[in-house]
């Protein structure tokens, strides 16, 4: 006996003590745990400074800063989610901002802008102060006020601090709430073991972003991100939001017209070439808009030279033709980059071209800057906003060329370009150029079409004037060289009836085509004539595009007009 009791209580102390374990895995694995996630950590707070972002209900990587009691967002975070329009003049320590009627003009640092609008004589300028400072570079990244972007975008913000986050909304869409029914936490991932990210109180409102099992995933009403058990929470429901309406966008009023556009370019190439305006609309029909290609810029500070004729304009306004003034950036050594990335440069192109419109009296000005680097973009588009503002003031048309949008020309920006310009051209040519390395069609309808449809994506439907090549090129393709000459309608007709050869109507281009080969060369012309261009026009009218262009004057047979003036005045 007295051996049997030592071994019972051994027993007993075992079963004890296994109990104990087994009880306390049991409680380990159904108890909550009560560790506290680190905030800094959860929000990757990097210093004093440092600010999350919680834009609707996402937590970006983009990162605000709070200075001085200022909340700044990087140029890059307000492009990319809130306002494209603030724009940075690195060269000059700029920042600013345009809207339809003025520039707001800040210098980088400063909690001071002025306000203009208008150019050169026009310009009426006052003075802005702000109780921070507008915008500042830390390193090579420029901030701005958060409170200075809001004055002209729609959204609203609250801060919190303790970690620094702000909750941004720019959408205000009907959301998922629900009630806590009793004090809970919420954790960092959906299970009783995740760390707290913060406690929450009965009857706190949460927002619902996804419902699991027995989780779902909430954000708290000082944007706290995290999980909660789906038997804490009750009464579930949709709640509309109030849209905030802080910032109205204004209106880019447009100077359109109500009937269909008919332009035709007239190249003048001397002061001496504008006597020649009679002659060369000597057999046309339906032009309403001459394009005298006037101006071109003669270097890299804004300067442009200029051979217009004020009597060039009253011929053309007696034949009741609007005169819209071609300036490019095509002669050589022209910096483009240098000209439009400048501020100071832009307002010197600006303002000479609107007081060079105002002297003549024509009636619009038509941008055709070609070859622009994509580094170019976006000074280029800051330049037709700027433009835009003293054209709209003086009832000066503003028509923009582009090419068709074929590879990496998004930033030519056209969906911008058709809200501050009256009219966006497609230049519906030059499929196949000098420099192509095969022949082809200079305007096959596919090419018209693709650049038409693509085009009407960005810029209304109203707005856009499609270009058509009054011109061909006959090809020459010897061996691996290819070579190409830019001939007139009637011209191309008659070096392929000089060869003998009848061109043959030809569905993929919807062009007539002919070839021959002589000497060891095949030549080969796709055709430029009334067929080519009526299919061209009736892709144009399905589109219900604002009118036609036409490169260039001379180029063109005389019976071609027939086919332009039916479009533009046959509709």
């Amino acid at each position: 006996m007295k051996k049997i009791i030592p071994a019972l209580v051994a027993i007993v102390l075992i079963i004890l003590v296994a109990a104990v374990c087994f009880g306390t895995k049991l409680l380990d694995k159904y108890s909550y745990s009560k560790e506290y996630a680190d905030l800094d950590e959860y929000f990757e707070i990097d210093g004093e400074e440092d600010t999350a972002i919680i834009l609707q209900d996402e937590r970006l990587a983009d990162r605000a800063l709070l200075r001085d009691g200022e909340y700044y967002l990087t140029l890059e975070t307000v492009h990319k989610y809130f306002n494209t329009r603030f724009y940075e003049d690195q060269g000059e320590g700029l920042l600013l901002y345009t809207t339809p009627t003025e520039i707001m003009t800040a210098q980088i640092g400063a909690d001071v802008y002025t306000v203009s609008g208008g150019a050169g004589d026009d310009q009426e300028v006052r003075t802005e102060t702000r109780e921070y400072p507008l915008s500042f570079y830390e390193g090579e990244v420029l901030y701005l006020a958060i409170d200075y972007v809001k004055e002209y975008t729609n959204f609203s913000y609250e801060a919190f601090t303790g970690p620094n986050r702000l909750q941004i909304y720019t959408q205000w869409d009907d959301r998922t709430v629900a009630d806590v029914t009793k004090d809970t936490q919420v954790r960092f991932q959906g299970g009783i073991k995740s760390d707290i990210l913060e406690d929450v109180s009965k009857g706190d409102t949460l927002t619902v972003l996804e419902e699991m099992e027995k989780w779902s995933k909430v954000k708290t009403e000082d944007a706290i991100i995290g999980y909660v058990e789906n038997k804490r929470l009750t009464d579930q429901r949709t709640e509309s939001q109030e849209p905030v309406t802080d910032y109205v966008e204004p209106e880019y009023t447009s100077l359109t017209r109500d009937h269909k556009i008919c332009l035709a370019w007239h190249q003048v190439m001397s002061p001496a070439a504008n006597s020649t305006l009679s002659s060369v609309l000597e057999g046309t029909a339906g032009i309403n808009v001459i394009s005298p290609t006037w101006m071109s810029l003669n270097g890299s500070d804004g300067q442009f030279d200029n051979i217009g004729s004020f009597e060039y304009v009253e011929a053309a306004h007696n034949r009741g033709l609007e005169v819209w003034a071609l300036v490019d950036n095509l002669r050589e050594g022209v910096d483009s980059y240098q000209v439009l990335s400048s501020t100071t440069n832009r307002a010197r192109l600006i303002d000479g071209l609107v007081t060079s419109a105002k002297g003549l009296g024509i009636d619009g000005i038509n941008i055709d800057f070609e070859q622009l680097t994509p580094e170019t973009g976006e000074h280029f588009v800051q330049f037709l906003r700027e433009l835009s503002i003293p054209c709209r003031k003086n009832g000066i048309v503003l028509s923009v060329d582009n090419y068709v949008p074929m590879g990496n020309t998004d930033y030519y920006n056209r969906t911008e370009q058709g809200i501050v310009a009256d009219y966006v051209i497609i230049m519906g040519y030059d499929e196949h150029w000098s420099g192509s390395e095969e022949a082809g069609s200079v305007a096959s309808i596919d090419y018209v079409e693709h650049g038409i449809q693509k085009t009407v994506e960005e810029v209304p439907s109203h707005k856009v004037i499609n270009g058509i090549p009054l011109y061909t090129r006959v090809w020459k393709t010897k061996g691996s060289e290819v070579s190409s000459d830019a001939v007139g309608m009637g011209s191309a007709e008659a070096f392929l009836s000089k060869h003998g050869v009848q061109a043959v109507w030809d569905e993929a281009t919807c062009q007539n085509y002919g070839e021959f080969e002589q000497d060891g060369a095949l030549y080969q012309v796709w055709l430029e004539d009334e067929q080519s261009i009526e299919v061209k026009l009736n892709v144009m009218r399905n589109y219900d595009l604002a009118g036609v262009a036409a490169w260039k004057l001379t180029l063109e047979k005389p019976s071609v007009w027939n086919v332009i003036d039916a479009y533009v005045n046959g509709d």
